[in-house]
């Protein structure tokens, strides 16, 4: 076993409970347009492989792409207005972060959500503890395909090993794979337990503070 030496972690579902203002943020832009509104659950289920991906999902299968790039900007302006209103960390994840700094872990956001909407989130939540922050954008494809983690992982200068990716979802166990690092799942984000068991994952923690146990473990093996 080798010590932890950086921590990345998934934003929405993972740090944060971005729900309620993705929601709110779809059913705008389809109120706008005359669309039918989703549900809360229903959003929930389309979160995980970015932004567009999630208006995709959303809007009517008769929607053509002219209509459906006026629906996403107005969505798009819409969330980066209010991606704050209801958005807030899970329990323990303030204490958690600043334990992984204490430690001297270098701590690091690889999302699939765009990288000026990763960058705000930081900034606004995180300020003293997130080391890198990493969204899509024309240069960093999004996850599963590991250049934005392989990008932190440069950026901390760490090698694989030294290196955990926390994660909420699916996409977060491939992207982990194909980064060749280790994933945790976690159990109170957009996925269930036995989803994340379904789709290869082989850690999970049930809450934030698990993770210390864990980095414990790999620092100190019996």
């Amino acid at each position: 076993m080798h010590p932890i030496k950086a921590i990345f972690f998934d934003l929405d579902g993972t740090l944060l409970d971005t729900l309620q203002d993705l929601t709110a943020s779809t059913n705008y832009a389809l109120h706008y347009f005359g669309l039918p509104e989703r549900t809360l659950e229903e959003v929930r289920s389309f979160v995980g492989n970015g932004v567009r991906r999630l208006m995709k999902q959303a809007v009517p299968p008769h929607i053509t792409d002219s209509q459906f790039e006026e629906i996403f900007s107005v969505f798009k302006d819409y969330y980066f207005k209010h991606c704050n209103d209801y958005t807030r960390p899970y329990p323990q994840i303030m204490t958690l972060l600043q334990e992984l700094k204490r430690q001297g872990i270098k701590i690091g956001v690889v999302s699939n959500k765009w990288h000026s909407a990763v960058q705000e989130l930081c900034n606004q939540f995180f300020p003293d503890t997130i080391y890198i922050a990493i969204g899509e954008s024309e240069q960093i494809p999004r996850k599963p395909c590991p250049e934005g983690t392989l990008l932190a992982m440069q950026k901390a200068q760490c090698q694989a090993h030294e290196v955990l990716y926390v994660g909420d979802s699916d996409i977060d166990i491939m992207t982990a794979k194909n980064a060749g690092i280790e994933c945790i799942s976690v159990t109170w984000g957009f996925r269930n337990e036995d989803f994340l068991k379904a789709h290869n994952a082989k850690i999970l923690i049930q809450q934030p503070l698990e993770l210390l146990n864990i980095i414990r473990e790999r620092t100190n093996p019996q």
